[in-house]
């Protein structure tokens, strides 16, 4: 079969099965199958595919149609415009989550420019918060952690492959982290998403992300609980800790920092209060 035609018959299975954006998923995974870009594609619409090249695009596309993330299929997702791998091992790196990255380096820059700086990363997944916190504050300290070995081995690839110098452990939280009051920040993009809403999360998060980067408890807090009281040991005084937060989640994480400094929140592009900030006393 031409590439053409073959690129046109996965938009129509992708379409039949109600995948958003076909086109761009029938595309990506022609890229992938045959390492090319998409000016190859405009030059050479009527190149012959070889028996396996069809056979592998044949797969892709019908796991794609039944659901399969694009991202976990090709293996790559981007975020802070760098290229991080990633699996079903680790949550997909989303957009939102810059509004964490922005949102450390607005207060580096506001109260700490100059100083170097020791942060951690909890659950840290693909790594791409801490990786892209090394890169962007190459003389920190940076150390991050997860539960999951198997998300810990996808982190030190990716930070292996960008060229990030960061000290990865494996930790519940941070109680395999002694909390020594050293850290400058703690930050994370914890588990949020409440068991009681879970008929409101996308099918396609409920069945191919892992379940502990996304649930925490019957309603979505069980991390959080866990995580400010650790935080404050881990942190000197006047740290920071930064975490992303669920959409209506803002008032109810803020009443839990009772006896913090400088609480409040940090909206998206929508205006909805994606991440919370609070500064330890000291």
């Amino acid at each position: 079969m031409q590439l053409r035609q073959a690129i046109h018959a996965a938009i129509a299975q992708l379409e039949a099965a109600d995948i958003d954006a076909p086109r761009i998923s029938a595309e990506v995974l022609v890229f992938h199958v045959l390492g090319c870009d998409r000016a190859y594609l405009f030059a050479h619409p009527e190149r012959e595919l070889t028996q396996a090249e069809q056979s592998q695009y044949d797969e892709f596309v019908s796991r794609r149609a039944a659901g399969e993330p694009l991202q976990y299929l090709t293996g790559h997702q981007e975020f802070w415009r760098a290229d991080f791998l990633v699996s079903p091992a680790v949550l997909i790196p989303r957009t939102e989550t810059e509004h964490l990255i922005e949102a450390v380096l607005d207060l580096v820059h506001h109260f700490a420019l100059g100083r170097c700086l020791k942060l951690i990363d909890v659950g840290t997944g693909s790594g791409a918060i801490a990786i892209t916190l090394a890169r962007e504050l190459p003389q920190a300290d940076v150390y991050a952690v997860d539960l999951s070995s198997a998300a810990l081995e996808v982190a030190r690839t990716n930070a292996q492959r960008l060229g990030a110098n960061v000290h990865f452990a494996q930790s519940d939280v941070l109680e395999g982290i002694p909390c020594d009051a050293s850290f400058d920040f703690v930050v994370s993009n914890p588990p949020y998403v409440g068991l009681d809403e879970a008929d409101k999360v996308q099918e396609v998060v409920k069945h191919y992300e892992p379940h502990m980067a996304v649930f925490a408890g019957e309603h979505g807090f069980d991390i959080i609980r866990r995580l400010i009281p650790q935080a404050h040991r881990a942190l000197r005084p006047e740290g920071w800790l930064l975490m992303e937060i669920g959409y209506s989640q803002s008032q109810a994480v803020m009443a839990l920092l009772g006896g913090w400094q400088n609480v409040h929140s940090i909206p998206d592009l929508a205006g909805i209060p994606r991440v919370i900030a609070a500064r330890k006393p000291t």
